[in-house]
C-alpha cells in the first residue's frame, strides 16, 4: 500500500521569500503580468498607484450596476456583489474619504432603486441600515472639515427612507442620533 503524499499548500510566506530573487525588471516585469491577469488586478493597481484622476468610478460602477440593475434586462440586485467593491477598494487603498464616498453612494444607489422600484425586500433593507451605521462610522473618522458635506448626503437617505417602510427611517434616524450631528 503506498502512502499518499501530501503536499503543502504555497503561502503568502513563501512567495515573499521568492520575491527576494527578483531584480527590479523582474519585479516589473511580474507586476505586468499581474495587471495584463485581470480587470481586478487593473483596477487594484490604478487605485494603489493613483495613475486616473477618479480611482473610485471603478468601484462606483459595480455598486451601481448591483444595487440598481436593470429590471429591463432581467439583473437582479445583489448587496454582496455591492459590498465586495467597497472591500476590494478598502484592500487596493482604504483612504478613510474614499471608504465614506463609497458607502454613502451605497446607500443612495440602494435606497433610490428601492424607492424607484417599490422593492419589498427586508433583507435588503437590513443590508442598507447597516451599510448606514458604516457610513457613519467611516466619516466619524474624517477630520471634521470633511464631515458635514457626506452628513447630509446621509440626512438625505434618511428623509427619502420614510418611503419604503420596515422600519428603515427609524432605524435611521436612532442611527444619525447615535452617531451625532457632524455639523
Amino acid at each position: 500500500m503506498k502512502a499518499s503524499k501530501t503536499r503543502k499548500a504555497t503561502s503568502w510566506s513563501d512567495v515573499k521569500a521568492r520575491l527576494t530573487h527578483f531584480d527590479h525588471d523582474g519585479l516589473v516585469g511580474l507586476l505586468h503580468d499581474l495587471y495584463t491577469a485581470s480587470e481586478d488586478n487593473q483596477v487594484f493597481l490604478h487605485a494603489r498607484f493613483e495613475p486616473n484622476e477618479d480611482v473610485l468610478e471603478p468601484y462606483k460602477t459595480p455598486i451601481n450596476r448591483w444595487l440598481w440593475p436593470d429590471m429591463f434586462r432581467n439583473l437582479n440586485a445583489s448587496v454582496a456583489e455591492a459590498k465586495k467593491s467597497i472591500a476590494n477598494y478598502k484592500r487596493a487603498i482604504g483612504r478613510p474619504e474614499g471608504l465614506a464616498e463609497l458607502m454613502v453612494f451605497y446607500c443612495e444607489r440602494a435606497l433610490g432603486f428601492s424607492v424607484e422600484v417599490g422593492l419589498q425586500d427586508e433583507s435588503f433593507f437590513s443590508a442598507l441600515v447597516r451599510m448606514f451605521e458604516q457610513a457613519l462610522q467611516a466619516i466619524a473618522r474624517l477630520p471634521d472639515a470633511q464631515r458635514p458635506l457626506f452628513m447630509e448626503r446621509l440626512r438625505a437617505v434618511c428623509r427619502i427612507s420614510q418611503n419604503i417602510g420596515y422600519g428603515v427611517e427609524d432605524a435611521m434616524r436612532d442611527l444619525l442620533v447615535e452617531y451625532g450631528p457632524y455639523d
